[in-house]
């Protein structure tokens, strides 16, 4: 695999940590260990299991990586499902993530499914 930095479903997932970062900040502070933790472990293991996946030897195990990183963009849509229930995302930042991370999956699975990898 050439150098994952490339690939734009990496790059838009890096822009999809950021956002994220800068949503919980208003989290409450007793979140830190929380959901505000849960989400921003999640968001960053998209990009990084990409990142990963993409410097194994075999097309198999990048397939693999980039299987986990699509299981953790369902674990983030479901923490991001919750924060506006629970008070902590406004309805409007909570459908600009949801669009975002729709985007990066929709990206993911393109990726995976196609013949090169």
């Amino acid at each position: 695999m050439n150098n994952y930095k490339n690939l734009k479903v990496w790059q838009k997932s890096v822009d999809l940590v950021v956002k994220i970062y800068e949503a919980t900040q208003s989290f409450p502070k007793e979140e830190v260990y929380g959901l505000t933790s849960q989400i921003r472990r999640s968001a960053v293991s998209i990009p990084s299991n990409i990142a990963e996946g993409s410097r194994r030897n075999l097309k198999k195990e990048f397939n693999q990586f980039l299987g986990i990183s699509h299981g953790s963009s369902y674990e983030l849509d479901t923490q991001l499902t919750v924060a506006p229930r629970v008070g902590f995302l406004d309805k409007d930042a909570f459908r600009s993530l949801q669009d975002d991370l729709i985007e990066v999956q929709k990206m993911n699975y393109g990726l995976k499914s196609s013949p090169a990898t």
